[in-house]
């Protein structure tokens, strides 16, 4: 089996409190870009995880990374054997991009394809990460809670909209931008249809992620050069992306800053 790994994007982010148990209420907008890792499996002795591409040095362990442990969490193979898989890393790590969720929530789906997913499966994928459970759907969704509360939309007036997602090879760590949170509650997240959400709302993570990562900013005004009609960091950073009303637009953005930022990472495509 083979399946993508979607990177996710947070069209919108807004941290409404610090909670007791440590984690953080949010409100988010969650969309999916039409590429990512790709992952394949097959039938083995035993569960094998191999790691290739560009960004298998940004893991520490690639033997002990998120796709080991949603094997872990769920039934997928008969009795006495496993899956061998590699799993293709081409989104930048502790990048905003949901990557290692991503790679969780492709497993996820392909157990599913292989002989289905057990009725606690969104659990299961929770205790795997927060962002797990929107990964394993991979389309537009509304996260609340620590963002494993979904509810799917109606009508994704975004849905084939062009998109470039830039990251300046900056990995920056989750933990420490919600810790540089300054726990203002800035309001709740707008209503209406996903693009109206995606222009009236905010990542409330841009500014203390700046502070860590300064050249978040060198990207955005780059992104802003090119004339999208929005432009954003995603989750915690450091990938921004830029929205497009046109595919020749996005791709003459994405030449600009190829040729003005050459060791930038960036990844063009359109939304699920």
């Amino acid at each position: 089996m083979n399946e993508t790994a979607y990177a996710k994007i947070n069209l919108a982010l807004h941290v409404r409190r610090r909670r007791e148990d440590g984690y953080h209420e949010l409100e988010t907008l969650f969309a999916f870009v039409d590429d990512g890792d790709r992952l394949s499996a097959s039938l083995a002795e035993e569960d094998f995880l191999e790691v290739r591409g560009e960004f298998v040095g940004g893991l520490m362990n690639p033997f002990e990374n998120i796709v080991a442990s949603a094997l872990g969490a769920l039934p997928h193979a008969p009795q006495g054997k496993g899956w061998a898989v590699t799993l293709e890393k081409n989104l930048p790590v502790a990048a905003g991009l949901g990557g290692g969720s991503a790679d969780a929530g492709a497993i996820f789906r392909m157990v599913e394809r292989a002989q289905g997913l057990p009725e606690d499966w969104a659990a299961r994928a929770a205790r795997l990460g927060a962002d797990v459970p929107a990964c394993v759907l991979s389309r537009a969704c509304i996260g609340t809670g620590t963002g494993t509360d979904l509810e799917e939309v109606g009508e994704n007036d975004l849905e084939g909209c062009p998109v470039l997602l830039v990251n300046p090879r900056e990995a920056v760590p989750t933990g420490p931008v919600f810790k540089a949170w300054d726990g203002l509650d800035r309001g709740p997240m707008p209503k209406g249809s996903l693009r109206e959400i995606a222009l009236s709302g905010r990542n409330d993570l841009q500014s203390p992620a700046l502070e860590i990562c300064p050249v978040i900013a060198d990207v955005l005004e780059a992104l802003r050069e090119t004339q999208p009609f929005l432009a954003r960091m995603s989750g915690s950073g450091a990938t921004c992306f830029a929205l497009y009303d046109s595919e020749a637009a996005r791709d003459g953005a994405a030449q600009k800053l190829a040729q003005e930022h050459q060791g930038w990472w960036q990844m063009a495509g359109k939304l699920r």
